[in-house]
């Protein structure tokens, strides 16, 4: 079994191999220092040949030693802090880990490239009741190069100062003033392994070099500020690549369960099928269209669990505005027993995905796509001459889309067209979004308006599922003997909800579609 720990800590550089820490005592709420002694320590790390977790800023040891002996993967959560996932010792990659760099490393093996033998004299900052607060670390280390290119070798020291769990970060200031103070500087390194590699990489064209920084994890930004001499296609493509990141980064997130990263996922894997759509005029549809349709794919495996989720708590939130007397029968019983009804599996089935030759094909796919893309012949002008036209282009697309949907009557035929009309939204949002770059204020405008008119379509179609879930709910009570109220009750207000969102779409369409749309997108 794995285990995770989140690591707050620090890095200073040390000259010479006899530092002398400063008296800790002297910082604010510090009582006391204990020396726990030296530990010796060795750590073999584990990389591909071409070292594609070290430039991701992550690290995998096999380490003996000290009180933590054992495999440890970690992942860099933002500036000076990393979750630590742990594995017993074993004499290969837990399966555990290697299942969380397979997005990375897919079929590729893993080797060992650096081993770091560790002299640490370890004390630990105390408050006034012994309750730790930090443990501060001189560390003597001696790198030696296994792979590739071996042979070399560096050694250095330096200190590392970790924070307790459930300390506030402010006491690292404070210990990092009193260690400035007695010439310690912040390390230039992001960790041992990255100054490992940097100091023993051999001056060879074929050995890969790797940027010491420490990497911020995925997010939802798209590419710098382009300039006017930023192509169409240099554009798009940067917009994809960072979606591609995400979809890489948000993997091993996946698996280890954590919150939001299922529908994060999901965003990359529509941002980039939106895209490839949008921007046809860039990069050939004949060949991203099939990469599109694979995408389409994974966002349906992957959204098993997170629509059950959100309906869930649609209904959960339903059912807790009503007043008691309207509860009839066992009802939050009855919807727990769907939830986890519906949800069984369905756990098991995402990673299985994850873990499936479909998958890692498609994203191989994507690298080669990335790194050849079938750029058309408008890829080569200028992006302010090719985007704002991609973008209204999408814009035009919705226009029709709710014209078609106001149209209808109530009933299925219109809830179908406002579904057509809030998947166009998304587009033409995607679209801006991906432009904001290349446009600025004008695109990030126009992709808040889309926004706003996809809220009000995105609700209207989660009411129409929500009606179909309470339906099937309210047979399941009457069947099991118990009264279906409630659920005929919340079916009717879902109904409502629906009512009031088509009867507000044309005023939110008025003022996302106001005059001088089109002007202030091509300026």
């Amino acid at each position: 079994m794995a285990e995770t720990k989140r690591e707050i800590e620090r890095k200073y550089e040390a000259t010479g191999d006899d530092v002398r820490l400063p008296d800790l005592t002297k910082v604010t709420g510090v009582a006391g220092v204990v020396d726990k002694g030296v530990a010796e320590l060795d750590a073999v790390y584990y990389d591909t040949q071409d070292l594609r977790l070290a430039a991701d800023s992550l690290t995998l040891r096999r380490r003996t030693g000290g009180d933590d002996a054992g495999w440890h993967l970690k992942f860099p959560v933002a500036t000076g802090i990393r979750d630590e996932i742990r594995a017993p010792l074993s004499p290969d990659v837990p399966r555990t880990l290697a299942a969380l760099l397979r997005s990375r490393v897919r079929d590729t093996r893993l080797t060992p490239v650096v081993r770091l033998l560790s002299s640490r004299h370890v004390r630990h900052l105390l408050d006034g009741d012994g309750t730790l607060l930090a443990e501060v670390s001189v560390d003597a280390v001696r790198a030696e190069r296994l792979s590739p290119a071996p042979g070399a070798t560096a050694a250095w020291t330096e200190v590392e100062v970790e924070l307790a769990d459930d300390v506030d970060p402010a006491l690292l200031d404070r210990v990092e003033k009193r260690l400035r103070k007695a010439g310690l500087r912040p390390s230039h390194s992001a960790s041992k392994l990255a100054r490992a590699l940097a100091e023993t990489a051999p001056d060879t064209p074929d050995t890969p070099a790797v940027l010491v920084v420490e990497k911020a994890p995925a997010t939802d930004k798209t590419t710098d500020k382009t300039t006017d001499e930023t192509t169409a296609g240099d554009h798009v493509l940067g917009y994809l690549r960072a979606q591609r990141d995400a979809l890489v980064d948000l993997d091993p997130a996946v698996r280890r369960d954590l919150p939001d990263s299922v529908h994060q996922m999901r965003v990359a894997t529509r941002r980039m099928r939106s895209a490839f759509k949008s921007y046809g005029k860039v990069l050939d549809r004949t060949v991203t269209d099939p990469v599109g349709e694979e995408l389409k794919w994974l966002a349906g495996e992957l959204g098993v669990d997170r629509d059950q989720e959100v309906l869930t708590e649609r209904l959960q939130g339903r059912i807790a505005a009503l007043p008691r007397p309207l509860l009839l029968g066992p009802v939050r019983g009855r919807l727990r027993i769907w939830s986890v009804a519906r949800r069984s599996g369905s756990r098991r089935k995402t990673i299985a995905v994850l873990d499936s030759k479909r998958y890692l094909a498609l994203l191989d796919t994507l690298d080669a796509l990335l790194d050849g893309p079938p750029l058309r012949p408008a890829a080569r002008r200028p992006v302010a001459q090719v985007v704002p036209k991609a973008v209204l282009k999408d814009y035009d697309r919705l226009a029709g889309r709710i014209a078609h949907a106001l149209e209808l009557g109530p009933g299925g035929p219109r809830d179908l067209a406002m579904h057509d009309a809030r998947k166009a939204a998304k587009r033409a949002r995607y679209a801006a979004e991906a432009a904001k770059p290349a446009l600025g204020a004008p695109a990030k405008k126009f992709a808040r308006r889309m926004k706003a008119v996809q809220t009000v379509l995105g609700d209207h179609q989660d009411s129409v599922v929500a009606r179909e879930a309470l339906r099937g709910l309210a047979i399941q009570a009457h069947l099991a003997g118990e009264s279906a109220f409630t659920w005929g009750l919340l079916h009717g207000q879902e109904a409502a909800t629906a009512a009031d969102r088509e009867r507000e779409l044309p005023e939110v369409w008025r003022k996302a579609s106001r005059p001088g749309l089109r002007e202030r997108l091509l300026a």
